[in-house]
Protein backbone atom coordinates (compact mmCIF):
# COMPACT_ATOMS: atom_id res chain seq x y z
CA UNK A 1 0.00 0.00 0.00
CA UNK A 2 3.23 2.18 1.06
CA UNK A 3 4.28 1.71 -2.11
CA UNK A 4 1.09 2.11 -4.41
CA UNK A 5 1.04 5.36 -2.71
CA UNK A 6 4.64 6.75 -3.18
CA UNK A 7 4.43 5.63 -7.04
CA UNK A 8 0.99 7.86 -7.25
CA UNK A 9 2.39 10.78 -5.31
CA UNK A 10 5.78 10.42 -8.06
CA UNK A 11 3.15 10.27 -10.79
CA UNK A 12 1.39 13.16 -9.79
CA UNK A 13 4.36 15.10 -9.36
CA UNK A 14 6.11 14.42 -13.19
CA UNK A 15 2.53 15.39 -14.21
CA UNK A 16 2.45 18.70 -12.61
CA UNK A 17 6.14 19.49 -13.68
CA UNK A 18 5.10 19.00 -17.47
CA UNK A 19 1.79 20.89 -17.35
CA UNK A 20 3.97 23.96 -15.17
CA UNK A 21 5.87 23.87 -18.37
CA UNK A 22 3.56 24.16 -20.77
CA UNK A 23 2.20 26.76 -18.56
CA UNK A 24 5.21 28.38 -18.47
CA UNK A 25 5.55 27.81 -22.56
CA UNK A 26 2.43 29.44 -22.78
CA UNK A 27 3.30 32.70 -20.69
CA UNK A 28 6.00 33.08 -22.60
CA UNK A 29 4.05 33.02 -26.17
CA UNK A 30 1.85 35.60 -24.72
CA UNK A 31 4.66 37.48 -23.55
CA UNK A 32 6.61 37.20 -26.84
CA UNK A 33 4.86 36.51 -29.99
CA UNK A 34 7.62 37.12 -32.10
CA UNK A 35 9.74 34.38 -30.60
CA UNK A 36 10.00 30.72 -31.96
CA UNK A 37 9.08 28.14 -29.79
CA UNK A 38 12.58 26.44 -29.97
CA UNK A 39 14.50 30.24 -28.55
CA UNK A 40 11.44 30.22 -26.19
CA UNK A 41 12.54 26.85 -24.63
CA UNK A 42 16.39 28.03 -24.79
CA UNK A 43 15.03 30.83 -22.65
CA UNK A 44 13.15 29.06 -20.31
CA UNK A 45 16.60 26.91 -19.95
CA UNK A 46 18.29 30.06 -19.27
CA UNK A 47 20.21 30.47 -22.62
CA UNK A 48 19.96 33.65 -24.71
CA UNK A 49 17.86 33.59 -27.78
CA UNK A 50 18.87 35.50 -31.36
CA UNK A 51 16.49 38.37 -30.64
CA UNK A 52 17.09 39.20 -26.53
CA UNK A 53 20.73 38.88 -28.07
CA UNK A 54 19.93 41.75 -30.70
CA UNK A 55 17.75 43.27 -27.79
CA UNK A 56 20.77 43.65 -25.38
CA UNK A 57 22.99 45.34 -27.80
CA UNK A 58 21.27 46.11 -31.19
CA UNK A 59 20.47 50.05 -30.51
CA UNK A 60 24.14 50.34 -29.76
CA UNK A 61 25.34 48.56 -32.73
CA UNK A 62 22.61 49.97 -35.14
CA UNK A 63 24.13 53.40 -33.92
CA UNK A 64 27.20 52.70 -34.72
CA UNK A 65 26.56 50.76 -38.23
CA UNK A 66 24.31 53.33 -39.82
CA UNK A 67 26.36 56.17 -39.91
CA UNK A 68 29.10 54.04 -41.72
CA UNK A 69 25.94 53.31 -44.16
CA UNK A 70 25.00 56.89 -44.83
CA UNK A 71 28.28 57.72 -45.59
CA UNK A 72 28.11 55.22 -48.02
CA UNK A 73 25.00 56.57 -49.48
CA UNK A 74 23.27 53.59 -48.35
CA UNK A 75 20.31 52.84 -46.99
CA UNK A 76 20.30 50.81 -43.68
CA UNK A 77 18.81 48.32 -43.41
CA UNK A 78 20.37 47.13 -46.86
CA UNK A 79 18.63 44.70 -48.95
CA UNK A 80 21.44 42.81 -49.25
CA UNK A 81 25.12 42.58 -48.04
CA UNK A 82 28.39 40.69 -49.36
CA UNK A 83 31.08 40.16 -46.57
CA UNK A 84 34.66 39.63 -47.55
CA UNK A 85 37.63 38.10 -45.49
CA UNK A 86 40.92 39.08 -46.71
CA UNK A 87 43.53 36.60 -44.93
CA UNK A 88 46.62 37.97 -45.70
CA UNK A 89 45.33 41.67 -44.80
CA UNK A 90 43.42 40.28 -42.11
CA UNK A 91 40.56 42.20 -42.28
CA UNK A 92 36.31 41.59 -43.14
CA UNK A 93 35.14 44.41 -45.60
CA UNK A 94 31.09 45.00 -45.50
CA UNK A 95 29.82 45.88 -49.01
CA UNK A 96 26.30 47.02 -49.53
CA UNK A 97 24.58 47.92 -52.71
CA UNK A 98 22.53 51.96 -53.15
CA UNK A 99 19.94 53.04 -54.71
CA UNK A 100 21.03 52.37 -58.16
CA UNK A 101 21.95 49.53 -57.77
CA UNK A 102 26.18 49.45 -57.33
CA UNK A 103 28.10 47.75 -54.69
CA UNK A 104 29.72 50.19 -52.28
CA UNK A 105 31.94 50.32 -49.68
CA UNK A 106 30.60 50.42 -46.60
CA UNK A 107 33.37 49.56 -43.92
CA UNK A 108 36.13 47.78 -43.10
CA UNK A 109 36.62 45.81 -39.53
CA UNK A 110 40.25 43.82 -38.68
CA UNK A 111 40.52 40.50 -37.93
CA UNK A 112 41.98 39.96 -34.68
CA UNK A 113 42.84 36.09 -34.69
CA UNK A 114 42.87 33.42 -37.63
CA UNK A 115 45.18 30.73 -37.45
CA UNK A 116 46.69 28.59 -40.43
CA UNK A 117 48.11 29.25 -43.76
CA UNK A 118 46.94 30.29 -47.22
CA UNK A 119 44.98 27.92 -49.15
CA UNK A 120 41.69 26.13 -48.20
CA UNK A 121 40.94 23.56 -45.23
CA UNK A 122 40.77 20.27 -46.21
CA UNK A 123 39.85 18.14 -42.83
CA UNK A 124 39.28 18.39 -39.47
CA UNK A 125 42.02 19.91 -37.46
CA UNK A 126 43.94 21.59 -39.85
CA UNK A 127 43.32 24.42 -38.38
CA UNK A 128 42.73 25.97 -41.47
CA UNK A 129 40.40 28.92 -42.42
CA UNK A 130 38.30 27.63 -45.44
CA UNK A 131 38.35 29.83 -49.16
CA UNK A 132 35.74 30.47 -51.33
CA UNK A 133 32.24 31.21 -51.77
CA UNK A 134 29.80 31.03 -48.71
CA UNK A 135 26.85 31.81 -47.05
CA UNK A 136 25.57 31.95 -43.36
CA UNK A 137 23.59 29.01 -42.28
CA UNK A 138 22.84 30.17 -38.63
CA UNK A 139 23.09 32.71 -35.52
CA UNK A 140 24.77 31.28 -32.48
CA UNK A 141 23.82 33.47 -29.53
CA UNK A 142 24.90 32.07 -27.19
CA UNK A 143 28.84 31.12 -28.37
CA UNK A 144 31.54 31.17 -25.65
CA UNK A 145 33.32 33.68 -27.99
CA UNK A 146 30.49 36.35 -27.48
CA UNK A 147 28.43 36.04 -30.08
CA UNK A 148 28.85 33.86 -33.48
CA UNK A 149 27.71 33.79 -37.18
CA UNK A 150 27.99 29.86 -37.98
CA UNK A 151 28.94 29.56 -42.03
CA UNK A 152 28.18 27.12 -44.25
CA UNK A 153 31.28 25.42 -44.15
CA UNK A 154 31.43 22.18 -45.40
CA UNK A 155 29.81 23.92 -48.23
CA UNK A 156 28.57 21.25 -50.98
CA UNK A 157 31.04 23.03 -52.96
CA UNK A 158 33.76 21.43 -50.38
CA UNK A 159 31.64 18.19 -49.71
CA UNK A 160 31.91 17.96 -53.89
CA UNK A 161 35.60 18.40 -53.91
CA UNK A 162 36.15 15.67 -50.32
CA UNK A 163 34.27 13.57 -52.46
CA UNK A 164 36.46 13.71 -55.68
CA UNK A 165 39.31 13.84 -53.42
CA UNK A 166 38.85 11.30 -51.55
CA UNK A 167 38.75 13.67 -48.01
CA UNK A 168 36.47 12.62 -45.53
CA UNK A 169 35.81 14.73 -41.80
CA UNK A 170 36.13 18.08 -43.47
CA UNK A 171 35.60 19.44 -40.29
CA UNK A 172 32.70 21.87 -39.19
CA UNK A 173 31.47 24.74 -37.11
CA UNK A 174 33.23 27.59 -38.93
CA UNK A 175 32.40 31.00 -37.35
CA UNK A 176 32.37 34.81 -37.54
CA UNK A 177 32.80 35.66 -33.84
CA UNK A 178 33.79 37.59 -30.99
CA UNK A 179 36.92 37.30 -28.97
CA UNK A 180 40.46 37.94 -30.40
CA UNK A 181 41.48 34.13 -30.24
CA UNK A 182 40.49 31.42 -33.40
CA UNK A 183 41.14 28.11 -34.67
CA UNK A 184 39.79 28.13 -38.29
CA UNK A 185 37.34 30.97 -37.65
CA UNK A 186 37.24 34.35 -38.01
CA UNK A 187 37.93 36.36 -34.13
CA UNK A 188 36.63 40.18 -35.15
CA UNK A 189 36.61 41.33 -31.39
CA UNK A 190 33.02 41.99 -29.28
CA UNK A 191 32.11 45.02 -30.77
CA UNK A 192 32.67 44.00 -33.92
CA UNK A 193 31.07 40.84 -33.76
CA UNK A 194 28.15 42.65 -32.69
CA UNK A 195 28.16 45.25 -35.34
CA UNK A 196 28.08 41.66 -37.96
CA UNK A 197 25.49 39.93 -36.12
CA UNK A 198 23.04 42.83 -36.09
CA UNK A 199 23.71 43.39 -39.24
CA UNK A 200 23.21 40.50 -40.61
CA UNK A 201 20.17 40.07 -38.37
CA UNK A 202 18.58 43.10 -40.24
CA UNK A 203 19.59 42.00 -43.77
CA UNK A 204 18.43 38.45 -43.24
CA UNK A 205 20.56 35.20 -43.70
CA UNK A 206 19.32 34.76 -47.32
CA UNK A 207 20.74 37.73 -48.13
CA UNK A 208 24.46 37.73 -47.07
CA UNK A 209 26.73 36.70 -48.99
CA UNK A 210 30.41 36.13 -47.84
CA UNK A 211 33.91 35.75 -49.66
CA UNK A 212 36.69 34.18 -48.27
CA UNK A 213 39.88 35.14 -50.17
CA UNK A 214 43.62 34.53 -49.51
CA UNK A 215 44.54 38.15 -49.97
CA UNK A 216 42.87 40.99 -52.23
CA UNK A 217 43.25 40.55 -55.70
CA UNK A 218 42.51 44.27 -56.58
CA UNK A 219 46.15 44.77 -54.94
CA UNK A 220 48.00 41.57 -54.71
CA UNK A 221 50.57 41.58 -52.19
CA UNK A 222 54.47 40.93 -53.45
CA UNK A 223 56.34 37.53 -52.89
CA UNK A 224 53.31 35.76 -51.85
CA UNK A 225 52.61 32.74 -54.02
CA UNK A 226 49.33 30.91 -53.83
CA UNK A 227 49.42 27.35 -53.07
CA UNK A 228 48.05 25.75 -56.73
CA UNK A 229 47.52 21.81 -54.91
CA UNK A 230 44.64 20.78 -54.51
CA UNK A 231 44.36 21.10 -58.12
CA UNK A 232 40.81 22.53 -58.71
CA UNK A 233 41.73 25.26 -55.72
CA UNK A 234 43.27 27.36 -59.00
CA UNK A 235 40.00 27.81 -60.38
CA UNK A 236 38.32 28.82 -57.03
CA UNK A 237 40.95 31.63 -56.90
CA UNK A 238 39.82 32.26 -60.45
CA UNK A 239 36.66 32.94 -59.20
CA UNK A 240 37.20 35.09 -56.61
CA UNK A 241 39.46 37.00 -57.90
CA UNK A 242 36.75 37.76 -60.64
CA UNK A 243 34.20 38.87 -58.02
CA UNK A 244 36.35 41.00 -55.74
CA UNK A 245 37.27 42.78 -58.72
CA UNK A 246 33.74 43.92 -59.08
CA UNK A 247 33.90 45.58 -55.97
CA UNK A 248 34.99 48.62 -55.48
CA UNK A 249 36.62 49.99 -52.29
CA UNK A 250 36.87 54.20 -51.86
Amino acid sequence: MINNTALHFSRLQQTAAVWGLLLLIGIGFALKPQLKETELVQELKGRKSIDSVVASFGGAARQRLEPKFAEASVDYPPKSIILVGLKTEKVLEVYARDAKGQEQHVCTYPILGTSGVLGPKLKEGDKQMPEGFYRIREFEPNSSYHVALRLDYPSPFDKERGKDDGRSHLGSDIMIHGKDKSVGCLAMGDPAAEDIFVLVHDVGLENTELLISPYDFRKPPSGISLPDSPKWITSVYQDLRRRIRQLSRA
